[in-house]
This record gives structure tokens, C-alpha cells and sequence, in this order.
């Protein structure tokens, strides 16, 4: 019958658990003091974290991003293709700038250090007011002497050590400060975040970044489409000045024979040869002025919608730890670290104790 019992010698029963759940609340209770003294000293530590802890600003822009329209130009092609004309050379740039490229500009290098080098106001650059305020000059005194640097120099005269000072900058707001997101990936939304310490360095670095990014992609995504522009429209202007030096000698040789014979062939030959080069170099114009006006059309679609729907603006959100709330969260996790420590002390005396 032995073998038919339902629970061995090394099992618990629920009254030994009760019971052992029991002795370690009264042992806990034992140690109220050492409880309070921890209670105590986590509150006083978060009221000081709460309170020395500066709190965090956050700037924010959000912006619709629309791309050129693909689809108009290839209908474009289509019907210039009927009228002999071939927009080849004239289509819009490639995917190099499509999409979520944007995204990856706002965390470049050179995006990040023209907007640290833009002015914060008419005294100061951003840099120089970022190094103010995160007291990088005390902190990084060991390693570099920011009293013989001169931030407003043109780029192409910094030293390397001022090049050296940028990059870790710029690599410490992308790593740390800076936030660009879609909040929805089916939308053309994007969000550009920025957190720093300074609520008007905040600001103002998000205004100016946005705007050079902004800018820059512009320039970018348009540049194959202006170049053609460009280029067409030196060819218009050179053409239209020889079709207008044509139309004048065509004029001046039908003044030197009024009303010539009919009869005399040789005294038409030159102003027929100026008549020849106005009809060709009109056509030629014409071909010009018509691949002209698509290229314009061309150029116009390709450009994309840059709409800024939310801009930063004063007092910016930020982010803090409360009086309340640090005293409780601190006095909660000293707490039960305290718990933790008594009782794997009590546990190792007892093993100490069995062995």
C-alpha cells in the first residue's frame, strides 16, 4: 500500500506553503527598520534626481512629402512620341531620391553640420550655444581647447581639430537627440524630432535642419530636369538670334532688288538663299521652343510637395521627472532592492545553518 500514496516525502503540502509564506512575511516584518531606513533613503534620492535632473525639450515638425509625378510624364512621352518629338534625354532623375532617401538625409553628416553651423542668433552659432549648455568645454577640456576656436570661418579654413569637434557633435544628436519617422508607413508623413536640454536650441536646430534638408532635396531631385531646362533654353536663345540676323539679310537683299526681272535668274540666287535660311533655321527653332515648353512641363512635375503641416513652437513639450513621482518610484525600487538583499541573506543562513 506504501506505493499507492499520492505524495512523496520531498513534496509540499498547501499548508507548508502557507505556512513557509507565513514565516517569511513575519521575518520581513522583523526587519522593518532596515525596510524604513531603505524606504527613506530611495525617497530622498528620487526627490534629488527629480530635482537636479533638468528636464528634456522636444521639438517638433511634421511634413507631407510628395514625389513627381511619374505618371504624367510617361503620358507626356506618349503624346510627344506622335509628333516626332523624343523625351529621352528629358525624363526625371532616377530613383536616387525617392521615398524614404529623405529620412537618411536628415541624419547626414552634412546636413547635420550646415544646421550646426547656421547662426542660433546674431551673437552665436548653434554649435557654439550647444557647447555652452551641455558644458562640453569642461567636459572635453582635456582633449581640446574650444577658447582658440572659431566656429563663423568658412568651412574650407576649419582645422582639424574643429572638424573633429563637428563630427562628434553632429554623431551625438544623431545618436542621441534626433528622431525622423513616419508614424504611419502607408503615408507620406514624416516626423522630425529633436531633444535637447536648451528648449530654444531645440527649436531653432529643428527649424534649421528641416529647412536645409528641405531645400537640398529639392535642388537634388529637380537638378537633371533644370540642367536640360538649362540647356534648352541657351539653345532657344542662340538660334532665335540667328533666325533674327537670317530675317535681316533675307530683308536687306530684297531692298537691293526691288522688283527684280523674272526673266533673270541670277539676280534672285541670294535672296533665295536667304529665304532657305530663314525657313530652316525656323524649323529648327520651332523644334527648339516645342521641346522647350515639355521640358518646362517636365520640370514642373517632377518637383516635389514639400507641405509642413506642424512646426515647434514655444513652450516646446518636454519631458521631466515630478517631485511626487521620483520620491515614489525612487523609495519603490530602493525598496525592493532591500527586499531582495534580506532575503537572499536569509537564505544563504540557513544554508550556512543546514550545512
Amino acid at each position: 500500500m506504501a506505493g499507492n500514496k499520492h505524495f512523496s516525502d520531498n513534496q509540499f503540502t498547501l499548508k507548508e506553503v502557507f505556512q513557509n509564506f507565513a514565516s517569511w512575511i513575519s521575518y520581513f516584518l522583523s526587519q522593518w527598520k532596515i525596510l524604513i531606513l531603505a524606504g527613506v533613503i530611495g525617497v530622498a534620492l528620487g526627490a534629488l534626481v527629480s530635482i537636479f535632473k533638468k528636464p528634456v525639450f522636444h521639438a517638433n515638425t511634421s511634413f507631407v512629402l510628395e514625389e513627381g509625378e511619374a505618371g504624367g510624364m510617361g503620358q507626356m512621352s506618349g503624346l510627344a512620341s506622335l509628333v516626332g518629338v523624343n523625351l529621352g534625354s528629358l525624363g526625371s532623375t532616377s530613383g536616387l531620391f525617392q521615398g524614404d532617401n529623405i529620412m537618411e538625409l536628415y541624419r547626414s553628416d552634412r546636413m547635420l553640420d550646415e544646421a550646426l553651423l547656421s547662426p542660433f542668433d546674431e551673437s552665436e552659432l548653434l554649435i557654439e550655444r550647444f557647447i555652452s549648455f551641455e558644458e562640453l568645454d569642461r567636459k572635453w577640456s582635456s582633449k581640446v581647447d574650444f577658447s582658440s576656436m572659431d566656429f563663423s570661418i568658412p568651412r574650407e579654413s576649419f582645422t582639424v581639430s574643429q572638424d573633429s569637434v563637428v563630427k562628434e557633435i553632429s554623431k551625438l544628436i544623431r545618436e542621441k537627440q534626433l528622431s525622423v519617422a513616419k508614424p504611419d508607413r502607408k503615408l507620406s508623413i514624416i516626423e522630425v524630432t529633436v531633444s535637447s536640454k536648451d528648449e530654444l536650441f531645440a527649436k531653432v536646430f529643428n527649424e534649421r535642419l528641416v529647412e536645409n534638408v528641405n531645400e537640398f532635396y529639392k535642388e537634388t531631385k529637380t537638378k537633371k530636369t533644370s540642367e536640360n531646362l538649362a540647356i534648352l533654353q541657351s539653345q532657344a536663345d542662340s538660334v532665335r538670334s540667328i533666325l533674327d540676323q537670317s530675317i535681316g539679310a533675307y530683308a536687306s537683299e530684297s531692298d537691293k532688288i526691288p522688283n527684280a526681272n523674272p526673266l533673270l535668274s541670277s539676280a534672285t540666287v541670294d535672296i533665295k538663299k536667304r529665304q532657305i535660311d530663314v525657313q530652316a533655321t525656323g524649323a529648327v527653332y520651332e523644334e527648339i521652343v516645342k521641346n522647350l515648353e515639355i521640358a518646362k512641363v517636365n520640370h514642373r512635375n517632377n518637383s516635389p510637395l514639400i507641405q509642413i503641416i506642424d512646426s515647434p513652437r514655444l513652450p516646446l513639450e518636454r519631458t521631466e521627472i515630478r517631485l511626487v513621482k521620483g520620491m515614489v518610484f525612487g523609495g519603490a525600487i530602493v525598496g525592493l532592492l532591500t527586499l531582495l538583499v534580506i532575503y537572499f541573506r536569509r537564505l544563504y543562513q540557513k544554508h550556512a545553518q543546514e550545512s
